[in-house]
């Protein structure tokens, strides 16, 4: 134990010496213990304490770097102490009035009331400091080992007081590939409309947490399983009841899993918080858009557009951030785009205008895309792969010569109004896009010829004699 917690023992000890030196308890406890055992511990600490916020503020003042009170309301005082980040939390006990959104915070007297009421047992271990004493009254130093999330107490009471935990416990499963308690499974199942009074921005928080987890297929299992999803991101379990057009899976939903994986796989430098909500979401317009069609088959049309709708609405109501929102849905919309690629029909100008719709998710498109594959024919997967290969390579190409994603028409705003004699207004913007499109069609052809081309596209409208 004195060996895991060697990395952190300058700074908890110090911290330990001053809040005993004036009387008060404290302890590293929760996630902060639990990541120490499996040897993953970062610069964020968390710590319990008998003082009372303004109390810590008072002792940590001078101590520490920074401090900052944005959780002052709910017993938290923050603090930077060189490369640590700590979260100072006064012994508590919170729970939802169950008409409420807002949980409500009553402060405890001692570290075993502390630890009882949190959320699974592997998060309710404790170091008391500075004597390092190890706390673990609910068994989670063995649940550590089972690799299993289980409640402190009777997990309908936990879920009552607190109804986000059920979504914490699918999100711990993503994050350390541990399985959820039988009965903790069973409190979630029974109790899964108790969610609805938990604040989109909470639930929010929670699923990008699951999504990024190294196990987000686990996660989402439970979440489906349990019928939470059905709550928080219905679009999910909705994917059950749809066949995949090309029979390649049992159902939409496992075809969706496997894009997130091979999505996943793709990766560089850690979680893609945009690719990954778009893998997840890509074919979220199949249920609305499915149509039987003649001889059995099933089909889809147009579920790209009705998707990208779907994932907007669905994202802005968990209050993701706006740029978030259109980066995902517009990935849901453009993930067929290739597939119209054929063989390598595409004229360049068809190539321009992917990479420019594409604009800066490009290199994300390119993966989602890839990752959308997942048919079992090996020939025919090769056969894709290679033709998406040829399809990035003419963008490279054309990049190169053109330097494509700055493609602007030939002629600038000013030049515009210079040839077609008019004010700045909406003639011009019109003429902007018809010569951008040129641009795009016929690539560079001179600023002349499209000076004249924008004579002749202005008179067949009628805009000049």
């Amino acid at each position: 134990m004195s060996e895991l917690f060697r990395k952190i023992a300058p700074v908890v000890d110090e911290l330990g010496d001053l809040f005993a030196g004036r009387g008060y308890e404290i302890a590293l406890v929760g996630g902060s213990v639990r990541d120490v055992l499996l040897g993953r511990i970062g610069n964020d600490l968390d710590l319990t304490t008998s003082a009372r916020p303004e109390a810590v503020l008072e002792l940590i003042r001078d101590w520490a770097d920074t401090t900052w009170t944005i959780g002052i309301d709910f017993g938290t005082v923050g603090a930077r102490k060189g490369n640590w980040m700590l979260e100072i939390t006064t012994y508590r006990s919170e729970s939802y009035d169950p008409r409420s959104r807002k949980p409500e915070v009553i402060y405890g007297e001692t570290l075993e009331g502390d630890l009882a009421r949190r959320d699974f047992a592997v998060n309710a271990m404790a170091l008391r400091l500075p004597g390092r004493e190890f706390v673990d009254p609910h068994g989670g130093l063995d649940d550590l080992h089972a690799k299993v999330m289980r409640t402190p107490g009777p997990p309908e009471q936990s879920f009552d007081d607190d109804p986000l935990r059920m979504l914490r416990a699918a999100r711990f499963a993503s994050q350390l590939g541990f399985t959820v308690d039988p009965a903790a499974f069973a409190a979630m199942t029974a109790m899964a409309d108790r969610i609805e009074i938990v604040s989109a921005e909470r639930i929010r928080d929670e699923l990008d947490k699951l999504i990024c987890g190294d196990h987000p297929r686990e996660g989402l299992g439970y979440l489906v399983d349990s019928g939470l999803a059905a709550h928080v991101l219905p679009e999910l379990p909705a994917l059950r009841l749809e066949i995949d057009e090309h029979h390649r899976h049992k159902d939409v939903y496992e075809h969706t899993l496997i894009v997130l994986e091979q999505a996943i796989d793709q990766e560089e430098g850690g979680p893609d918080r945009i690719l990954r909500w778009a893998a997840l979401m890509h074919d979220a317009g199949k249920p609305k858009t499915r149509r039987h069609e003649p001889g059995g088959r099933v089909s889809f049309h147009h579920h790209e557009v009705v998707g990208a709708k779907i994932t907007k609405k669905r994202m802005a109501e968990l209050r993701f951030p706006k740029d978030v929102v259109a980066d995902v849905s517009r990935l849901v919309e453009l993930h067929l785009r290739f597939h119209g690629y054929g063989t390598g029909e595409w004229t360049d100008s068809a190539v321009r205008r992917y990479v420019r719709d594409a604009g800066h998710l490009l290199e994300h498109l390119h993966k989602l895309t890839r990752a959308d594959c997942t048919t079992r024919n090996r020939r025919k997967a090769q056969a894709l792969s290679r033709t998406y290969d040829q399809l990035e390579e003419r963008i490279a190409r054309l990049a190169e010569e053109e330097e494509l994603g700055k493609i602007r028409p030939e002629l600038d705003g000013n030049e515009i109004q210079a040839i077609l004699g008019v004010p700045p207004g909406p003639v011009v913007g019109r003429a902007y896009k018809f010569l951008l499109d040129l641009r795009m069609d016929e690539g560079v052809i001179g600023k002349e010829a499209a000076a004249e081309a924008l004579r002749a596209w202005a008179r067949e409208n009628g805009l000049i004699s």
